[in-house]
């Protein structure tokens, strides 16, 4: 799988890209990682925002060198999937990322500042959020949507079992995980867990799965 990354801000994905899954997914081969700095794509380094036509505080990122990066990007594949990572996206789920997962190419825009200029929405494919909530830049949505795409890839975790069980995976939370030592602070880890019946446990983290999505994320169950 290949993820293609248009950005103004690229050092920001260097400490990022050398830790847990998504390193462990690029080592494997199953992941490959390119950036696009819309700075090369610009008539000068600098000249990659402006201000918005009809006036307004701040800056908007131009569409020429976001679109020259875009067809940089597309070079050599037959088919793309372009995201723009915004607020006004449809909201990211677990399901959504599996199925992002099977795509060959992704290619993701990162804006800037108050956005990129609007006619980007006649170029691209999907808008994803990651929260009702403001950020920089779209780099950080970008490394979460990677992170969790990575996860699903061969070779990423060492127990690909573990994936399976986490939380949204089949609509409901995870269950609450225990290890040493067994009593802390007056607080006892639960007794099934300590009693080797696999099939007692099994059944009772079922359970908890749902107790914690009832108590904790009630809309899950309505859905």
């Amino acid at each position: 799988m290949v993820i293609d990354i248009i950005t103004s801000v690229e050092k920001i994905f260097d400490s990022f890209l050398e830790f847990g899954p998504v390193k462990k997914a690029i080592e494997n081969n199953s992941l490959k990682i390119r950036i696009f700095n819309l700075a090369n794509f610009a008539k000068h380094p600098k000249d990659i925002d402006d201000y918005p036509y009809g006036g307004g505080s701040g800056m908007v990122i131009k569409i020429e060198p976001v679109y020259k990066a875009l067809l940089k990007a597309k070079e050599g594949f037959d088919k793309n999937y372009v995201i723009l990572l915004s607020p006004q996206g449809k909201l990211l789920n677990q399901k959504k990322v599996r199925e992002l997962a099977k795509i060959e190419h992704l290619i993701l825009i990162c804006g800037r500042y108050k956005g990129i200029d609007a006619r980007i929405e006649y170029f691209i494919d999907e808008e994803i959020s990651i929260g009702d909530y403001i950020l920089s830049g779209g780099e950080i949505a970008a490394m979460v949507l990677i992170d969790a795409i990575a996860r699903l890839l061969p070779g990423s975790v060492n127990d690909p079992s573990s994936v399976e069980t986490d939380s949204f995976e089949d609509g409901l939370l995870d269950a609450p995980y225990y290890t040493r030592p067994v009593e802390f602070m007056g607080y006892r880890v639960p007794d099934v867990l300590l009693s080797g019946d696999h099939k007692k446990i099994e059944e009772w983290r079922k359970q908890e799965r749902i107790r914690r999505t009832l108590q904790k994320r009630p809309d899950l169950l309505n859905k």
